[in-house]
């Protein structure tokens, strides 16, 4: 398939939003292909035993986010205060190098192009975002 051809992506960021804004982003990253590389989900019964979420090797590599079988959720707070706009990392940036050092470590292409984010408004927005990142990860499975 030529450029021509090809679909277009949709962009789905913010229009003229300035992605280096200090602030809280909350992101979700999710594996090339969907694949559940990174943890499985077990236990769970009707007698009410909890789930656990158990990490697969290439998991162990990012288990300072929240692990999904194939995704993560991340929340990254921005400060650039002092630095001047030039130098002030985005989070384009940040996701990029995450994935480069993260593929890098795996020897492996694990993660899906592009990712999902919304900024965070304000407390409330923020507390639920926490609440779904705390709470649901082992509802989702």
């Amino acid at each position: 398939m030529d450029d021509s051809t090809a679909p277009k992506r949709k962009n789905i960021r913010l229009q003229g939003y300035d992605y280096s804004s200090n602030g809280c982003y909350f992101i979700t990253i999710c594996t090339d292909k969907r694949k559940n590389l990174l943890s499985k989900i077990v236990g769970g019964d009707d007698l009410g035993a909890p789930k656990k979420i158990i990490l697969k090797p290439y998991g162990k590599i990012v288990e300072n986010y929240i692990i999904m079988p194939n995704h993560i959720h991340l929340l990254i707070l921005i400060d650039n205060y002092g630095l001047p706009r030039s130098s002030a990392p985005t989070i384009s940036n940040i996701i990029s190098a995450l994935k480069r050092f993260t593929n890098h470590d795996c020897h492996y292409k694990l993660w899906k192009r592009g990712y999902y984010d919304h900024i965070i408004r304000n407390q409330s927005d923020f507390e639920y975002h926490w609440n779904y990142i705390e709470y649901n990860a082992l509802k989702e499975y």
